[in-house]
């Protein structure tokens, strides 16, 4: 009778070993929670149930010490808390045994813990170099090919792929940036050329002081093309070699860089076709110009190639994790956009009896207001009276508060992912090791 009363009371001291660990309280510390697992062992005679110890007097649980301490002051406090280094999983996992709520964790360690989660789980879910390079390497995990071009393949790609693995490649890469920026260049002088033909008929006094006889002028129009069919000869055989070498013609067809390489490879012939009809006929040239753009894009994917688009690739999934605030972001803009230009066309509009020639129509306020709040400031449209300039000023204080606000999320998230990247960088380097 007297070891039942024993048993009974509240304060006695329950010892538990836990991982090696012996922790020591009263029987109702434990009974703080009902029905958990460790208010059981206040129960009157909980040895049947419990891996308990007669000679040391303790029950004996093989789980992880540093938790539990955690756990134990949660029953003694109410308060449930835990490290800033600890893992989430590990704490789930043990909560759970204990048949603690994970929801009773405080607010303060319960933001800690989750924001360590999430870098985790942007960590893990994060494209890094080693993946990268895999889909580079698909195609040559499967079968080997023992076809000439399986023997070829490892040796030609990374010559127009990887410009830093070999002498050669780097070779091969400056060829190629040199024929890009020469037809960058001849781009940029058949435009000059066709304007300064095209504006012969309306002579200037800034135009007479510098401009090129007439017929310096055809003759550079009828050179330049076939300066830039030398070019594009290079391109063509570039692409064909990229083609045939790749390791998976699905992957190569879907990447738009390659589509880019391929639809620059156009102009200059659809030009020499036309026999220089394309002079006369403005649309043409007006198309012709905006494929030749195409050779501007050729750079991106040289810039892809020798910065391991790393930073773009950084910068790609910053703004894909801020793509809702970027939408919202717009959203706000464009309905400042269309009030301030109601507002700025009606009061320039009870300014006058006439309508201000400036603030002809609401879509001109739209213009007004788009450069208004993105504080670009044109001058082109002005206000005209002391109503419009009030509108004028709140569009633009309301237009500096709103681009603002998002500078330090995309600088946050960018810092994030970089981060990210990095460590994914050092993580490469030191398996290689």
């Amino acid at each position: 009778g007297d070891v039942i009363s024993a048993m009974d009371t509240p304060d006695r001291r329950v010892v538990i070993n836990v991982g090696g660990v012996r922790f020591e309280t009263y029987a109702r510390t434990l009974q703080s929670f009902p029905g958990t697992k460790l208010a059981s062992l206040a129960m009157p005679d909980p040895r049947d149930s419990m891996d308990y110890d007669p000679q040391q007097n303790e029950f004996f649980f093989d789980r992880n010490p540093k938790v539990f301490g955690y756990i134990l002051d949660y029953y003694r406090t109410k308060h449930l808390h835990c490290s800033d280094n600890m893992c989430r999983s590990v704490l789930m996992e043990e909560l759970s045994f204990w048949e603690i709520s994970y929801l009773q964790l405080s607010h303060c360690c319960w933001l800690k813990i989750n924001t360590k989660s999430r870098d985790l789980e942007d960590f893990m879910s994060w494209e890094g170099t080693a993946e990268t390079e895999k889909k580079n390497q698909l195609g040559q995990t499967g079968n080997i090919d023992y076809s000439w071009r399986g023997r070829w393949q490892p040796k030609v790609w990374p010559l127009f792929d990887k410009p830093f693995s070999s002498l050669a490649s780097k070779c091969v890469s400056a060829i190629s940036l040199l024929f890009i920026i020469g037809a960058i260049v001849i781009f940029f002088e058949e435009a000059r050329v066709h304007s300064a033909i095209m504006n012969q008929s309306v002579p200037s006094y800034d135009y007479v002081l510098h401009s090129v006889p007439q017929e310096l002028n055809l003759k550079k129009a009828s050179y330049l093309p076939y300066l830039e069919l030398l070019c594009v000869f290079w391109f063509i055989s570039e692409f064909c070699i990229r083609l045939i070498f790749c390791p998976d013609r699905k992957e190569f067809i879907k990447n738009p860089l390659n589509w880019v390489d391929f639809l620059s490879l156009f102009p200059v012939f659809i030009e020499l076709m036309s026999q220089g009809q394309h002079q006369q006929i403005e649309i043409l040239w007006k198309v012709l110009g905006f494929l030749r753009l195409l050779y501007i894009l050729k750079l991106f994917r040289f810039l892809l190639q020798v910065e391991g688009s790393l930073v773009l690739r950084v910068l790609s999934g910053t703004l894909k994790d801020i793509s809702r605030e970027i939408f919202v972001f717009l959203l706000i803009l464009g309905i400042e956009t269309l009030f301030f230009a109601n507002l700025a066309f009606y009061a320039e509009w009870s300014g006058s009896s006439v309508q201000d020639e400036l603030f002809l129509d609401i879509y001109d306020c739209c213009w007004w207001a788009i450069v208004t709040l993105t504080t670009v400031g044109y001058g082109d449209i002005i206000p005209r009276n002391t109503a419009g300039r009030i509108v004028c000023s709140m569009a633009a204080i309301s237009g500096v508060l709103t681009i603002v606000l998002p500078i330090p999320i995309l600088v946050l998230k960018f810092h994030h992912y970089y981060s990210i990247a990095l460590a994914k960088e050092r993580m490469k380097i030191h398996r290689s090791q």
